[in-house]
């Protein structure tokens, strides 16, 4: 717990440095391939989603504020996101019984992984640390049916992520060019 609320301070305390990531795969890049356990110890393989749309979305830590806001936006828009035939995941170096009790509270209905030795969060460039605590930068990555990255989302808006993962499956499914 005090970890939590350690990490709570820092991500919104002024005064600390925090390390940018970098790299990772841009928009029109094969997305990095990955397998990871979810809260209930399932694994899931990018290689699994081919050819459907998948959201991946980074985050920094289980119950903290911009966390929860998120993960429960994309729980209220589960129906409407399926039916654009996209699936959620939820990425962060938290373990499999964080995700658990996380997922449990908040009636997640879709896989949060646990990236736990931060290969993933590496591969996709959104690993960075604050105070010498590591975790993963909040950024979102669309990825279409073909396992390519569609949209890549930089300082995400944990409110209206979402919204945004809406507005571009649809344009990106009639064949425009989204936001």
């Amino acid at each position: 717990m005090h970890r939590i609320l350690l990490l709570a301070l820092l991500l919104f305390a002024p005064g600390f440095a925090i390390a940018e990531a970098s790299g990772g795969p841009e928009t029109g890049q094969a997305a990095p391939a990955f397998r990871l356990q979810d809260q209930k110890g399932k694994w899931h393989a990018l290689a699994d989603r081919d050819g459907k749309w998948t959201v991946l979305y980074f985050y920094p830590k289980d119950f903290t504020p911009g966390c929860t806001t998120q993960v429960c936006t994309f729980r209220d828009d589960i129906i409407a996101l399926r039916k654009a035939d996209a699936e959620v995941w939820g990425v962060s170096l938290d373990d499999v019984k964080s995700h658990a009790e996380f997922a449990e509270k908040y009636k997640v209905p879709f896989p949060l992984l646990s990236d736990a030795d931060q290969s993933v969060a590496r591969a996709y460039g959104v690993l960075t640390s604050k105070a010498g605590m590591e975790f993963a930068r909040r950024e979102t990555f669309l990825i279409d049916p073909a396992g390519k990255v569609a949209r890549r989302y930089r300082d995400v808006d944990p409110k209206e992520n979402s919204n945004q993962v809406l507005a571009d499956l649809a344009a990106l499914r009639k064949g425009g060019s989204g936001s």
